[in-house]
């Protein structure tokens, strides 16, 4: 088994609560890949994803509830563990969305791609995987 780790932007965190795919993903994989998230990518979700719920009408117990089992399978990550490549982060990613340093000092800070769907992170010398491509890292791991 291969030492595979990646670190998970917010969005991801967003589609493993709502839908499916992510959340299988998570589980079938989850002892072979170490996932991880900054801890701001994690109150992001607990932030955002009430309203969320509220526009499609679903009951936040019930999501919330789906959301601690992924709280589980993907470690958080506190400021302290990544502020050393802050500087780092915040240059390579300053033109694109300066709020998403802590995700690439993380990734930069564990030397391992990022699982995202933003884009703002294409080109700043991490890998990055898409849900529709993950696959092909998670499979190599076991």
């Amino acid at each position: 088994m291969a030492d595979r780790s990646l670190v998970l932007d917010a969005n991801i965190l967003v589609r493993a609560v709502l839908g499916v795919r992510v959340r299988s993903l998570l589980e079938r994989y989850g002892r072979d890949v170490d996932f991880t998230a900054p801890d701001v990518a994690f109150k992001e979700v607990e932030d955002y994803l009430p309203p969320i719920l509220a526009s499609r009408g679903l009951s936040p117990d019930l999501v919330m509830a789906t959301y601690e089992p992924v709280s589980v399978i993907v470690q958080e990550l506190p400021l302290p563990y990544y502020a050393g490549h802050e500087a780092a982060a915040r240059a390579l990613i300053a033109m694109r969305d300066p709020d998403d340093w802590p995700v690439l000092a993380c990734a930069l800070t564990r030397g391992c791609p990022i699982w995202t769907e933003d884009q703002d992170f294409f080109g700043v010398g991490v890998p990055t995987w898409t849900t529709d491509r993950i696959e092909i890292f998670l499979a190599a791991s076991t």
